[in-house]
């Protein structure tokens, strides 16, 4: 009977780990870490937008990327000024732990200059992004 009382409660504790895990999955949210830093075109490999620029960390082997990838893709097209570059995180070890970015995909949101204004962990939805580029160009 102790053994299913154990399985039980595992059971339990992974299931609500899973639900807070999903949840928390492509949230654009502020971080405080990211306060200050700044990306620019040395770093990126391409030139900032001229409103805001979505940065995307990817891995080749990771299929949340792809979506990833075609969301930021459509809303930096229907948003004026707004460009959308991808880097791979493999090639790039040094800004990925600059950056402390930990997971793929992972997008960062800067504004005109550069900063980091917002941060998303795992597939961010096309309102959410949209919303944090609105939030970014009404910091410059």
């Amino acid at each position: 009977m102790t053994g299913l009382a154990v399985c039980v409660v595992v059971l339990a504790l992974a299931s609500a780990y899973g639900v807070l895990n999903r949840r928390r999955s492509g949230r654009v949210r502020v971080r405080g870490r990211d306060g200050g830093k700044r990306l620019g075109a040395a770093e990126l490999g391409e030139d900032l937008g001229e409103r805001a620029t979505l940065v995307q960390f990817s891995s080749a082997f990771c299929a949340p990327c792809r979506a990833t990838r075609r969301v930021l893709g459509e809303v930096s097209e229907v948003v004026p000024g707004v460009r959308h570059v991808e880097i791979d995180a493999e090639s790039r070890l040094g800004l990925v732990r600059e950056l402390e970015i930990l997971k793929t995909p992972t997008v960062l949101v800067l504004d005109a200059e550069g900063r980091i204004v917002r941060r998303a962990t795992g597939q961010p939805r096309k309102a959410d992004v949209i919303a944090a580029l609105g939030e970014a160009v009404g910091t410059t």
